[in-house]
């Protein structure tokens, strides 16, 4: 490609030999001489006038194809799709399996909309499943291309837009608008917009590190999302007597599932654990005295995700902590009480063979639908009619919440409530901000105590 800044224009000619009305750009470069034939005089003054301004910017034009540099560029741009496609292939390895479900829910989302007005655009649940199976998973997972598929596949490669037009701000805010909303054409949660979110402006900004974008496209829209603050609601965290009762409750649904999961609910309560992270904890992680107080020591976690984006290609696959390194453990000093319940358990349940405490009959791990269908029947067994209404206990997970509320609450200094919850300590204070009582009040008497001092 050679490259010349001798450019000259000449004016536009109505096109004799057309049937239809048509015109003719000609411009040279470097004294050789082009054209391009349009459908309209106000296209051709619009291709004349970018040449124009291209060349006014200093821009070299291409003595092979006679275009200026950023048109050049633009005819080159490889499309939205094919980009993605590549970003999805590049970033897999790096990511979770729940970041890479993320991430490819944000790609097919934007991928769909990203597309010219071409002719039989197939149904969209038909191309959604085509970009999910065929297109952001690795090619030894994805499954035999049927015709459907195929079909779609092709649509998609012909109407994908070029990256570069990105830089167009209708299309970004596209983009933006279309991750806004759920499956069903309802809002999505500001938390859900704002991961996938996340995960667009990250693809684009490496789109712009392989300067197929000059600049991210969505640092200029104008888009003000509903904001949420993250904080936990004082009103779902229960006080010491009612997470026992609610423990209690558990052990009465069921014949074992319900006894099983009396555990690791203790284990979310008394030391704060993750779901996650009980589903994962060793009989070698805990430390279990017959007097005073224990230590649990969990290393490892089992989250789960679809299999399409595990890396074991199962549901459940362990991982390391979350917000530490991979093999970094965390030391949770545990009550007598919970001591006390584990050993019980351990008595009664033994463990898997990979150790674990807790487990289906099968020797499973409980989903993400099967333990909260205990906790909802635990928690009208426990509550009056007006606490199951309320958001007391709404969920498992806010047996952590509550656990970590009343260490705070308990006068626990923050760093190390942070330590063993698993929070740096500016996260800790930021989403328990609402939970902790009587420190208006503290502060308050220390103030007049500092006051009253001469």
């Amino acid at each position: 490609m050679s490259k010349s800044y001798k450019v000259k224009f000449w004016k536009i000619r109505r096109n004799a030999s057309s049937k239809k009305p048509s015109y003719v750009v000609r411009w040279t470069v470097d004294g050789k001489p082009f054209s391009n034939t349009l459908g309209g005089s106000e296209l051709a003054e619009n291709f004349l006038s970018d040449l124009r301004q291209a060349a006014k910017n200093g821009e070299w034009f291409d003595t092979d194809m006679g275009l200026p540099q950023s048109m050049l560029k633009a005819k080159n741009s490889r499309t939205w799709m094919a980009f993605a496609r590549a970003y999805m292939k590049a970033r897999w390895p790096h990511l979770a399996p729940g970041t890479r479900q993320n991430v490819a829910e944000a790609l097919v989302a934007v991928t769909l909309v990203l597309t010219t007005d071409r002719k039989g655009r197939p149904g969209t649940a038909v191309l959604r499943r085509g970009l999910f199976k065929h297109v952001f998973l690795p090619e030894e997972r994805q499954p035999e291309l049927d015709g459907q598929a195929a079909a779609a596949l092709r649509w998609l490669e012909a109407a994908s837009l070029p990256v570069n037009e990105l830089k167009e701000t209708r299309h970004a805010r596209a983009a933006l608008e279309a991750l806004a909303v759920c499956l069903d054409g309802t809002k999505a949660a500001p938390s859900t917009f704002r991961r996938k979110r996340a995960a667009l402006h990250t693809a684009l900004e490496y789109a712009v590190e392989l300067e197929e974008l000059d600049a991210n496209p969505l640092d200029r829209v104008k888009w003000r999302p509903v904001k949420s603050s993250n904080l936990v609601d004082r009103r779902v965290v229960v006080n010491p007597r009612q997470a026992r009762e609610l423990l209690i409750a558990v052990t009465y649904i069921g014949r074992t599932r319900g006894p099983m999961l009396a555990g690791m609910f203790a284990c979310m309560y008394f030391a704060g654990l993750r779901p996650a992270e009980a589903q994962g904890l060793r009989e070698k992680d805990c430390f279990l005295p017959v007097q005073g107080w224990g230590q649990l020591t969990p290393a490892r976690t089992r989250p789960q995700s679809s299999k399409d984006f595990t890396d074991s290609g199962r549901v459940f696959e362990e991982r390391g902590l979350k917000h530490r390194e991979d093999g970094e453990d965390r030391p949770v000093p545990i009550p007598p009480e919970l001591v006390a319940i584990l050993r019980a358990h351990i008595e009664t349940f033994g463990t898997t063979p990979d150790g674990r405490l807790f487990y289906t009959r099968g020797g499973g791990t409980f989903t993400s639908d099967s333990y909260p269908q205990v906790w909802r029947k635990a928690r009208q067994l426990a509550f009056t009619p007006e606490q199951v209404e309320s958001p007391l206990a709404g969920r498992p997970y806010d047996l952590r919440h509550a656990a970590v509320s009343l260490w705070l609450n308990a006068g626990v200094h923050a760093p190390e409530v942070a330590e063993r919850a698993g929070h740096s300590v500016a996260i800790l204070l930021k989403i328990y901000a609402k939970c902790l009582d009587g420190q208006r009040g503290i502060a308050n008497q220390r103030i007049e105590m500092a006051l009253g001092e001469e």
